[in-house]
């Protein structure tokens, strides 16, 4: 059965998750994605979730947050928990940003939408939306968890069954490890590294690349500040194999 969440079990539980990895090597990449967009412009979160990322970006650069999402009960969570002032929620539906003129924000990111979307059509909506609401020459960062990862025992979490190969668009479970209490299972979908290219290829993305960072990507000494900011050094494989993709793109201008 497909996650649902919409669901408010779903909702409080993903509240409950440590993503220190994903702070560690996700975020800190997509936040860099985003520092070129001028100060005080508008840049959307697209899937924004319980607002964890939306109020770090806010409260890290002088940039005002569209954030949104079709969870109802994710985005109770955001206002309670993350109400910032510039950050402004929103609720969607059909994922259509109909609030949202054309060419309207300089800056977006979708952080593990696309593994939660079960068809290539509807990511390719999805992005055509993003495309449609940018500015030209605005950038464009997805972070998903990596396809070629699959099966790997990281820190907090494992997406898929080690040794399993699976197929473009294939459900996939993945095991949250949550503080004192049992895994939270997810069901994704399995989407290669080539799809996310194409798809932005496709609805108009220029310059697009794809990074792949582990922890040897960071500096000893900021890894060490992490830690200890953190309380957390119990980390597995993200030293060799990367846990998470980042794509960055720009609308053509």
């Amino acid at each position: 059965m497909q996650t649902s969440w919409k669901q408010e079990v779903v909702a409080n539980q993903f509240e409950a998750y440590n993503d220190i990895l994903e702070q560690t090597l996700g975020f800190r990449f997509v936040f860099d994605i985003l520092s070129s967009v001028p100060g005080g412009k508008r840049v959307l979160d697209y899937g924004c979730g319980p607002g964890k990322v939306a109020y770090r970006l806010a409260e890290s650069m002088d940039l005002n947050v569209i954030a949104v999402d079709e969870s109802s009960n994710m985005l109770d969570i955001a206002v309670q928990k993350r109400s910032h002032p510039q950050v402004d929620y929103h609720r969607i539906e059909n994922d259509q940003l109909t609030f949202l003129e054309d060419n309207s924000v300089y800056g977006a990111m979708t952080c593990y939408v696309f593994i939660n979307t079960s068809s290539q059509d509807r990511i390719q909506r999805i992005m055509r939306e993003i495309h449609r609401v940018l500015a030209p020459g605005a950038p464009y960062a997805i972070l998903d968890t990596h396809p070629d990862s699959t099966g790997i025992e990281f820190s907090t979490f494992r997406n898929g069954e080690p040794g399993r190969k699976y197929k473009h668009g294939e459900a996939r479970q993945e095991w949250l490890h949550l503080p004192d209490r049992e895994d939270m299972i997810l069901h994704d979908f399995h989407w290669p590294k080539e799809m996310y290219h194409e798809l932005l290829q496709e609805v108009g993305f220029k310059n697009i690349e794809c990074l792949e960072p582990t922890l040897r990507h960071i500096p000893p000494d900021e890894l060490r500040e992490i830690e200890q900011a953190s309380q957390f050094d119990q980390w597995k494989m993200e030293r060799d194999y990367p846990p998470f993709l980042i794509y960055r793109a720009v609308k053509d201008a």
